[in-house]
C-alpha cells in the first residue's frame, strides 16, 4: 500500500537509534491507550509519523523480518473504527533500517 506520495522522515533523537532516553514526552506504543511506556536503554526504536499513532515510538528490538519490510498492524482505540481498530504503519523506504513508519490507513 505504499504510495509515491509518502513523506516525512523522522528526526530527533529516535529514529532507529537504540540506548538513551528521551525527553518525558516521549511515548513508546505499547497496545494499550490507557499507558504511557518510556523508551528502555538497549532498545530499538522507529518513529510512526502520521494517523491515529502519530509521534508514538514503535519498538522494533525483537521485530520479525517480515513486518520490518512489510510493516506492522497496531491495535489502537483512536482510529477510524475505534475499539479494537488497526492502524497499518510500513517503512518510509524499504532499505531503510532506521527510518520511520508511516500511517498507511485503518483496519477493522
Amino acid at each position: 500500500m505504499r504510495g509515491s506520495t509518502r513523506s516525512g522522515r523522522g528526526s530527533g533523537p529516535w529514529g532507529g537509534q537504540s540506548g538513551g532516553m528521551g525527553t518525558m514526552d516521549e511515548r513508546v506504543y505499547c497496545g494499550d491507550e490507557g499507558y504511557w511506556v518510556r523508551p528502555a536503554p538497549g532498545r530499538a526504536y522507529v518513529r510512526l509519523v502520521g494517523g491515529p499513532l502519530d509521534g508514538q515510538l514503535l519498538d522494533v528490538t525483537n521485530l520479525p523480518e517480515q513486518e520490518r519490510v512489510e510493516g506492522v498492524l497496531l491495535v489502537t482505540d483512536r482510529g477510524l473504527f475505534g475499539p479494537g481498530g488497526r492502524a497499518l504503519y510500513s517503512p518510509a523506504a524499504a532499505d531503510d533500517r532506521e527510518g520511520p513508519f508511516l500511517w498507511d490507513g485503518d483496519t477493522p
